[in-house]
């Protein structure tokens, strides 16, 4: 007999039991976050006639709603499980989302930061689930699938979003985007995939403390602000996509551009999901930042649809490792709240990134609006990497000269520890 055939990392994660089920679930439960962003931002610009800063802010608030909503409920769900947990944003964002569409500006304001706060954790409980049910070895992987799936997701949702919008109105594609929400919730507390081992130690089943005690490590904090700047370079990217195409007179083209977008990140997510090691996420978000800088210059519809699939290359790798070093870092019975606290930091970043650049779009061309999201977003990552050098430098000279004073064997526990 020859040899057998080495299987590939991702047929070997999707022989793994519940991993195609999980994945099929969570692409439908994300289709509404993935159409909400572009479907508000058409809805404030062509329905109630505002400008895209009066836009931006209606993201922004948002997306504030989700980052006060998603630590608690991530705690809810390591706390009372998945379906518990779940099925109050089933309730409340469905009827934010069918109302949404009829209220004025001001009303609107108020009611997307409760459907922020409500969102169904669909991108969290999956991503809490792979680290149950996926082994250490293929969790790069498996986060890189994710990802994949994450942008199919925003590939599918503007196109519909915004053929809805354009063709129809922007009331039927918020309409849509509640019956979504209650299908995808419905669909994921049905399934109710696992988000703690079986294996839990005592001390998983008595460590619920709420609050960020524990979880502000300096490795978790440069990996949250790697989910800032990645969050505000994509939103920026989003909002400057929708002033470019608006201004050329082809707000129909959003939908197949945004998908052109995903394209270059789902290729990009697939090609890191296949390599032996990974890359930190800073350097990943920094990389992200200078795909994005083209778009700036782009000059004509051909060449910004090019422009756009370069800036997505880096998008699903650099979120894919944000993920994964967030599991690495964090006890099982902490991780619903610790992917809370990844959105929390990524809306944060979309807060503060939809508004500014939404800013800079009411005052300039839309290639201000895509270099401010690369600038911005990249010198955050940057920064995050000098500070990151210059501590492990200092730590270096610290052990260094703690071990030209010691035995050995302490010098030895020094270096590992």
């Amino acid at each position: 007999m020859g040899p057998v055939p080495r299987r590939s990392p991702y047929s070997a994660l999707f022989a793994l039991p519940g991993v195609a089920r999980l994945f099929a679930i969570a692409f439908v439960a994300r289709l509404p976050q993935a159409m909400t962003g572009v479907v508000l931002t058409l809805h404030v610009v062509r329905t109630l006639h505002r400008g895209y800063g009066e836009a931006g802010l209606v993201t922004a608030v948002m997306t504030v709603g989700m980052a006060i909503g998603a630590p608690w409920r991530g705690r809810l769900v390591d706390r009372l499980g998945l379906r518990r947990a779940v099925a109050p944003s089933v309730v409340v964002a469905s009827l934010v989302w069918f109302t949404a569409p009829h209220l004025p500006y001001q009303a609107l304001l108020v009611a997307v930061f409760v459907g922020g706060a409500y969102a169904v954790p669909a991108f969290s409980v999956t991503r809490q689930s792979l680290s149950v049910i996926v082994p250490v070895r293929q969790q790069q992987t498996a986060f890189a699938a994710d990802s994949v799936f994450v942008e199919l997701s925003f590939m599918v949702s503007p196109l519909v979003g915004v053929w809805l919008a354009t063709s129809v109105s922007t009331t039927v594609a918020l309409t849509t985007t509640a019956v979504v929400t209650v299908v995808g919730g419905l669909l994921l507390a049905w399934a109710n995939p696992p988000t703690r081992s079986p294996r839990a130690t005592p001390v998983d089943e008595h460590a619920h403390q709420g609050g960020v005690r524990g979880l502000v490590t300096p490795g978790i904090v440069v990996v949250l602000l790697a989910g800032v700047a990645a969050a505000f370079i994509l939103v920026g990217t989003d909002v400057s996509l929708v002033a470019a195409l608006n201004e050329a007179g082809r707000a129909q083209d959003l939908g197949w551009m945004v998908a052109l977008w995903c394209l270059g990140s789902v290729v990009g997510g697939v090609v890191y999901g296949m390599r032996a090691r990974g890359v930190p996420p800073l350097v990943l978000v920094a990389i992200l930042g200078a795909a994005t800088v083209p778009a700036a210059f782009a000059d004509g519809q051909p060449w910004l649809a090019l422009a756009v699939v370069l800036a997505g290359v880096p998008c699903a790798a650099s979120l894919s490792a944000i993920n994964a070093a967030l599991v690495r870092q964090v006890p099982e019975h902490r991780r619903g709240e610790v992917m809370g606290w990844s959105g929390a930091t990524s809306t944060a970043g979309n807060a503060l990134g939809a508004p500014l650049v939404g800013l800079v779009l009411d005052h300039g061309r839309p290639g201000a609006g895509f270099l401010t999201a690369a600038c911005v977003g990249g010198a955050v990552a940057l920064t995050g990497l000098v500070v990151q050098r210059v501590v492990r430098a200092r730590r270096g000279d610290a052990a260094g000269g703690d071990a030209a004073g010691a035995d050995e064997p302490v010098a030895t526990a020094a270096n590992v520890s």
